[in-house]
């Protein structure tokens, strides 16, 4: 009998006012979960539930690997009392449910791909802050090129240091870095765009969406389907 694929666990978002009757829902925007299928994976959708969340160890142990995706965290989560008004979308059930599913994919060593507010949450379950707001619109619906220091995680897997069309659409940053994050990429204009964690299988976080041009640029696909083989090898421990 041939292996089963490997279960993805993806964070869902509170959606208030569904169309579904007008009932309130949980979501996942699709790209993120489409990606995660082209690349041979199940993404199941992992919603902010209490019971869930202070179970997120028991939970994940179901699962071969994590997706943590985009958004605002509430700056108390770090420390800081919010001072931008920039800031939008912010649950504390959504922020509660990523640190725990963060902390424990850590603990469990899952491999983990943190995009954008998951690259954020991966830093401050580690210790690190972020920049509420950095100032400009240069990293919001836009696509730019990130450089990426040789031999880290996504320079392999993409086969580069230099990668085009990563679509960023964040307001904010990584400040202080957490304990063993270590910076592998940088946009044109100095911003922090990707991380990895060394001290565990496969931890990435990035700040750009690979799965918004990842049907037309391969070297985004790639690094979906480095997170489902990676996922692959856990389901076969």
């Amino acid at each position: 009998m041939s292996q089963p694929p490997p279960l993805i666990a993806v964070c869902a978002r509170i959606l208030t006012f569904s169309d579904e009757g007008k009932r309130d829902a949980f979501s996942s925007s699709q790209p993120y979960s489409r990606a995660v299928a082209r690349a041979g994976g199940v993404p199941v959708l992992v919603p902010p539930i209490h019971e869930l969340t202070d179970n997120a160890l028991t939970v994940l142990q179901h699962f071969d690997g994590v997706l943590l995706p985009g958004g605002d965290i509430d700056p108390r989560c770090y420390g800081q009392e919010p001072t931008e008004e920039s800031l939008y979308g912010i649950v504390a059930a959504n922020d509660e449910l990523d640190m725990a599913v963060a902390r424990a994919a850590l603990e469990l060593d899952l491999p983990m791909l943190a995009l954008c507010r998951g690259m954020q949450v991966l830093n401050i379950v580690l210790g690190g802050t972020l920049v509420q707001d950095i100032g400009n619109d240069e990293h919001w619906m836009r696509e730019h090129s990130v450089k990426l220091v040789e031999r880290s995680i996504i320079a392999d897997i993409v086969g580069d240091t230099h990668l085009d069309h990563c679509h960023s659409v964040h307001h904010q940053g990584i400040a202080e870095l957490g304990d063993g994050l270590v910076p592998i990429g940088y946009s044109e204009d100095g911003q922090l765009e990707a991380v990895e964690l060394p001290t565990k299988t496969w931890v990435v976080g990035l700040q750009w969406h690979p799965e918004d041009t990842a049907t037309r640029q391969p070297q985004q696909q790639a690094i979906y389907d480095e997170l489902v083989r990676r996922s692959a090898r856990t389901l076969s421990r």
